[in-house]
């Protein structure tokens, strides 16, 4: 018998205003587990929240360097302007408009930056994600004991467009145009609290992060939580980030496709 739940109050979370854009979506919570606090979203420019955790003591070198001479860019317009030349960077690369639909225009790199920083927590707030939620609800199975499992194949056809779309985006040509806009996520992350932050680097960090992600055995077993949303029965599962969660979500060979993509930009900004 095939259940479904509630309507997610948020789309589904992954993880440039190329890459950044084209995937972050993918990691966003959904109604599986109270991953978000319900507070309303702000505006710029106090976009970014504190980090869901102190920020780490600063590196003594930056291990991941954008090359000075590739990110500097007379023509790029200041952070506070950037969005509509934010999102045609984003949209000429991805070039699926539909998929893109779930992320908002306004004061795109900010909201970017604040997403990608959160995606290694357990929990994530919900002030000033880029997202507008998903409309179709997640899918579950139950079997005659009345245990549940999440519908994999359902699930996979509810986030196709979104990894079709992600995995399709040339990394060279994505780490291109991060390249550029380089310096606008940068100060958007030092006004996040981070003044002696690197953004760079906390993408690499963010990407090895995901890449960590289990692959549990099929199916994976949920029950009912607080406030009518699901949890991973297993405590292992339940105990993941955000960002790890979502690839949970997605059928064995999404996230392995999603993988593969997270792999290539990160040997396309990193040169490794």
């Amino acid at each position: 018998m095939q259940t479904r739940e509630h309507a997610p109050r948020w789309p589904w979370l992954l993880g440039a205003v190329v890459v950044i854009g084209a995937g972050v979506w993918l990691f966003r919570p959904d109604a599986m587990s109270p991953e978000a606090t319900a507070e309303k979203p702000v505006s710029a420019p106090r976009l970014g929240t504190a980090p869901a955790t102190p920020a780490a003591p600063a590196q003594p070198a930056i291990a991941h360097p954008i090359a000075a001479d590739a990110a500097a860019d007379a023509a790029l317009p200041a952070l506070a302007h950037s969005d509509e030349a934010a999102w045609a960077a984003l949209a000429g690369v991805v070039g699926d408009e539909g998929a893109l639909a779930v992320l908002l225009r306004d004061h795109l790199v900010q909201r970017l930056v604040v997403a990608v920083d959160n995606l290694p927590q357990r929990s994530i707030t919900l002030r000033a994600l880029p997202y507008r939620p998903l409309q179709d609800p997640i899918a579950t199975t139950t079997g005659d004991a009345q245990a549940s499992w999440l519908d994999t194949a359902a699930n996979a056809r509810r986030y196709a467009p979104f990894v079709r779309a992600f995995v399709h985006v040339d990394a060279q040509a994505s780490a291109e145009v991060y390249r550029r806009f380089y310096p606008l996520f940068q100060q958007a992350y030092v006004e996040l609290g981070y003044p002696q932050g690197y953004f760079n680097d906390r993408l690499v960090a963010v990407i090895d992060h995901l890449l960590q992600t289990p692959v549990p055995a099929q199916p994976i077993a949920v029950v009912p939580g607080a406030n009518g949303r699901l949890r991973f029965a297993d405590p292992a599962l339940e105990s993941l980030s955000v960002g790890q969660k979502a690839l949970l979500r997605l059928a064995p060979e999404q996230a392995e496709a999603v993988k593969q993509q997270l792999r290539a930009f990160r040997a396309a900004i990193t040169g490794a």
